[in-house]
């Protein structure tokens, strides 16, 4: 059975959220992974795992746990190469679904801008999340779950 696991320290609460309603509606277990105490809702499909803290200690959890077949759902672009690696999709909360063909220029462009940042450019942030983020994500994970989870299991809506 498919899973879905969450690089949880930075993720926003309203995509949690929809994660929360997907896991009860389907059936489908969703784990959130972090290095701090969170809460999330009493369910046989929710969980949360507190993980010690350090440079790439969720991300190596998630890894080590997640199965062929499993969506993760993640900013980080080295996390996401590393599960479509082990078999797995990779999801960002802004709905955008890595794959084997976008995740080299994903990493490349990371790259570059880390370069720009170390030699002192400013760059900014990212945009904050929008209405419009909130929607696509949850199209995106209602396309994951209606291809990958058995056709007798959940109800989709």
């Amino acid at each position: 059975m498919v899973q879905i696991w969450v690089d949880a320290d930075a993720c926003p609460v309203v995509v949690k959220e929809i994660l929360f309603r997907a896991a009860e509606r389907t059936g489908i277990m969703v784990t959130l992974v972090a290095n701090k105490l969170l809460r999330v809702p009493p369910s046989p499909h929710i969980r949360a795992l507190q993980v010690p803290g350090g440079f790439d200690v969720t991300d190596k959890e998630i890894v080590q746990k997640l199965e062929a077949g499993d969506l993760v759902i993640t900013a980080d672009i080295p996390l996401a190469a590393e599960v479509i690696a082990k078999g797995g999709h990779a999801l960002n909360p802004r709905g955008e679904m890595y794959d084997k063909g976008s995740i080299g220029e994903r990493l490349a462009m990371r790259h570059f801008m880390e370069d720009l940042r170390n030699s002192g450019v400013e760059l900014g942030g990212p945009a904050s999340f929008s209405q419009s983020d909130r929607q696509a994500f949850a199209a995106a994970l209602d396309r994951f779950i209606q291809q990958h989870l058995p056709k007798n299991q959940g109800n989709s809506s």
